[in-house]
């Protein structure tokens, strides 16, 4: 999306760490069924594709900043990596897939898979939505548009979260409204004060044909 987005939460996290633990995803998989957690999608050290048929959210903030990645599954090394960070206070998407490939040694690529929000009656929604995207491809359509505010000086969007690593003397665009259409993106991680997922379908599989796009 010209939007890409990181958030914070305090309460119950889930990550999805596919490295290569099933169980974990599966969990994952059950909890945001329910309704029961609040997002944290991520992928150590690697990142994972999300599309989506349409984006429509209010509030909206863009900037650059700085995600620190690892790069070894045992956690010693990191890597700083140039992101685009979109915020959103509220966003609907409607079909809305993510997707990772993760090559294990001695088994080979396995893909995960989410999909949600197919019904755009019941799209996928989202508050305080943080993506934090390395490219984006859609068309866009934004309605009070600013372009070229200093990050500290943004009225709109969720707050910096704490902590986050903004681009020193960095300038950010900002609107009321943002409308994504036939979004695909790559990013390093999305988070969220508040997800959604109606319909929620999740699969692993070695099949290359699962990935979003």
């Amino acid at each position: 999306m010209e939007s890409q987005v990181r958030g914070g939460t305090r309460w119950k996290r889930f990550a999805v760490v596919m490295v290569p633990s099933v169980a974990a995803a599966a969990a994952v998989g059950v909890g945001l069924a329910q309704g029961a957690l609040a997002a944290s999608f991520s992928v150590s050290g690697q990142q994972f594709k999300v599309s989506a048929d349409h984006l429509h959210g209010t509030g909206f903030a863009q900037y650059g900043g700085i995600d620190s990645v690892y790069t070894k599954v045992d956690g010693k090394e990191k890597t700083k990596v140039p992101v685009a960070i979109s915020s959103f206070d509220d966003a609907t998407i409607t079909k809305m897939c993510q997707s990772v490939k993760t090559d294990i040694p001695l088994v080979g690529s396995i893909y995960l898979r989410l999909d949600a929000g197919k019904d755009p009656k019941k799209p996928v929604s989202a508050e305080d939505l943080y993506i934090d995207v390395a490219q984006l491809d859609a068309d866009a359509e934004f309605k009070d548009i600013d372009i070229g505010v200093a990050v500290k000086d943004k009225t709109r969007g969720p707050d910096v979260k704490a902590g986050e690593s903004v681009l020193p003397g960095g300038f950010a665009q900002q609107a009321r409204e943002a409308d994504l259409y036939k979004v695909k993106q790559t990013a390093w991680a999305t988070t969220a004060g508040t997800f959604k997922l109606s319909g929620l379908s999740m699969k692993l599989g070695t099949n290359p044909d699962m990935e979003c796009y």
